[in-house]
């Protein structure tokens, strides 16, 4: 692995000023930028920790805040580990969060615009479109701005992702008529935020679009098996995702 560099920036958007995790490889030569969506426990050093073993495949990673209009990171604060069943309260805080974002396709809209303008502005970023990489709520942010942003979005992926693909008007799934980015999701099948009839709604809806993608189903992951730093982390599944990631970066740039 690549020694990596990271640092906290702030990103301007239309709404203030988001805060912001950024690593890349120490030798600072341009490399392909990965766009990384939070779940809703937020920017974390386990996020930066993922960013980092990106950074040290090649690739230069944002993490930004998107809870940034309710305050810097950590919006929240969180134990070391984290268990929901265990600490309703941890809910009780970061719910009034998703719904005030994750389920708002403007604002996401606005800000991967903000995100995307700054990594094409970074010296340390190659020439050419982004991929995005999401977990939990942030499957949804990476599918909302790969459909708002076709032309500067190749990649873009999504574990362990809920509400992909509901009867709402603005359901994340509608956005597969406007992608052109090659995409793979990664599905929890213990998840009850993505029933069966919702992984088969989101699949038919890309492969209707004409949508390159992947999508699998992990048996025995629950929803949020890629973050260590909570009682959802499954170690298998947590290295299966890797893999798939690492494989459809490696096809994009």
């Amino acid at each position: 692995m690549t020694a990596v560099q990271g640092t906290a920036v702030d990103i301007p958007t239309e709404d203030g000023i988001a805060d912001a995790y950024w690593v890349h490889p120490g030798d600072e030569r341009p490399r392909p930028a990965v766009l990384l969506y939070q779940d809703a426990f937020g920017l974390r050093p386990h996020l930066r920790s993922m960013a980092d073993r990106l950074a040290g495949a090649g690739y230069a990673v944002l993490v930004p805040n998107v809870f940034y209009r309710q305050g810097r990171a950590p919006v929240v604060e969180l134990p070391e580990f984290i268990d929901p069943e265990a600490r309703p309260e941890i809910f009780e805080k970061v719910g009034p969060l998703i719904m005030g974002f994750a389920r708002h396709p403007e604002l996401i809209e606005r800000d991967s615009e903000a995100y995307l303008r700054w990594l094409a502005e970074s010296p340390l970023v190659a020439d050419g479109p982004v991929a995005i990489t999401g977990y939990c709520m942030g499957a949804r942010l990476a599918l909302y701005t790969a459909g708002a942003h076709p032309d500067r979005v190749a990649a873009a992926a999504g574990f362990h992702g809920g509400r992909l693909a509901t009867d709402d008007p603005d359901s994340p799934h509608l956005a597969a008529e406007h992608i052109t980015a090659e995409l793979y999701f990664g599905h929890a099948d213990q998840d009850p935020s993505l029933p069966e009839d919702q992984i088969k709604r989101f699949d038919d809806a890309l492969t209707a679009a004409g949508v390159r993608h992947r999508c699998e189903v992990y048996p025995g992951a629950q929803h949020g098996y890629t973050q260590a730093d909570t009682s959802s982390y499954d170690a298998e599944a947590d290295e299966r995702h890797w893999v798939a990631l690492l494989d459809l970066l490696d096809r994009t740039f």
